[in-house]
């Protein structure tokens, strides 16, 4: 009985990651198809395996707060707990 109990507890954790994964991916794959429409044929395949294989788009937006978020972190090398905390905070709230 431990056993079986044990198996479950391990397995559990997959099925979860398994099941996101897969709701993600039938995402990705109703936006293609929306986006698809009207497309026949070697262009409609084409246009999928772009679409499909390719990663999120990150707007300029996204772009300037990683940058933002590289910067403040590399300045704050040699800092640790509350101090790092803090300096973090102010960074990136800086215009």
């Amino acid at each position: 009985m431990k056993t079986i109990a044990g198996a479950l507890v391990l397995a559990l954790p997959m099925l979860f990651q398994t099941a996101f994964a897969a709701t993600e991916q039938q995402n990705k794959m109703a936006t293609c198809n929306k986006e698809a429409e009207g497309k026949k044929g070697d262009e409609r395949k084409a246009f999928m395996k772009e679409c499909l294989s390719s990663k999120p788009k990150v707007s300029e937006a996204q772009k300037a707060q990683q940058d933002k978020m590289k910067s403040c972190n590399a300045d704050a090398k040699g800092k640790t707990g509350d101090e790092r905390k803090k300096f973090m905070s102010e960074c990136l709230k800086k215009g």
